[in-house]
């Protein structure tokens, strides 16, 4: 396990969900918290792209960060993979004409699908909608691992058509092939609500309040195996803002109206950014979305 920056090093900040909001994400880098500390590092939880009205720019506009910038895959960031690849066809909610109709589409969809599912660094793990509770920091990395080479290989529409269909809800070592992939992949960019052994819910309605009997958030599975590194996620704006010693959930909505969130991992200070920091211009591209 890699152990906390010293002091002295640069800071890391956690990202919430972009969604293709890329005024939300230049207002957010423009906070002098931020942007007074050139050398920082920034930590995407994933969904770059998708339900907003800019995801092509927003892809751009991270790939810019170059090494600063460290970005785990989402499902919206898989959809537009999906699309791609021809394995789905885009649906009504998707906003992704101006991904597919950039002229650098190959090059930003080249970039996107050589990101990693996980991140592990400074004592703190980084995915998109979390680690299941089954697997501890090293069985997450090396599953993600063997998911990622599917994703970055040269075969990867191959690989995209193969995470169509269903997948098992609870997790063994055993599972291979199609039903292997689906779950890794599924456990990384899907999940939020487990049962109390741990098979995840996926589909369940994830409304606080509102959740079947029987399931719990994917944090709350008793003797969950990663609980003692803390994870940065998202992918769950009907959850909020969570931040604990333990998890921390940064979705916070800025698609649908809320604010994006970024976290500092070295003291847990907040910064968030909403409408009102955006020009009007860009206000009325997110409500036209």
């Amino acid at each position: 396990m890699d152990q906390q920056p010293s002091p002295s090093g640069p800071s890391i900040w956690a990202i919430g969900d972009v969604h293709g909001c890329v005024d939300f994400l230049d207002a957010l880098l423009a906070r002098p918290e931020i942007s007074d500390e050139p050398e920082c590092r920034l930590w995407f939880v994933g969904d770059l792209i998708n339900r907003g009205p800019a995801s092509a720019a927003t892809l751009r506009r991270v790939m810019g960060l170059g090494e600063r910038a460290t970005v785990v895959l989402g499902n919206h960031d898989l959809r537009a993979l999906e699309i791609a690849a021809g394995s789905v066809r885009p649906g009504r909610r998707d906003t992704l004409g101006d991904l597919f109709s950039a002229p650098d589409l190959d090059e930003l969809l080249d970039w996107l699908r050589k990101r990693p599912l996980m991140h592990i660094e400074a004592g703190h793990v980084l995915a998109h909608a979390g680690i299941h509770p089954q697997w501890d920091a090293a069985t997450a990395k090396s599953l993600a691992e063997e998911a990622e080479d599917a994703l970055s290989g040269e075969h990867w529409r191959e690989t995209m058509h193969a995470l169509q269909g269903g997948s098992p809800r609870a997790w063994s070592p055993k599972l291979h092939d199609e039903m292997r992939l689906r779950f890794i992949v599924g456990a990384f960019t899907r999940m939020r609500l487990c049962t109390r052994d741990g098979a995840m819910a996926l589909g369940a309605r994830t409304t606080p309040g509102h959740w079947p009997q029987g399931t719990l958030p994917w944090f709350d599975v008793p003797e969950r195996r990663c609980a003692d590194t803390p994870i940065m996620f998202g992918h769950w704006a009907t959850l909020g803002l969570v931040v604990r010693h333990d998890v921390a959930c940064l979705d916070t909505g800025c698609v649908t109206g809320g604010v994006l969130t970024a976290l500092r991992l070295g003291d847990r200070k907040l910064l968030q950014v909403g409408f009102d920091s955006l020009p009007a211009s860009a206000v009325g591209a997110l409500a036209h979305a």
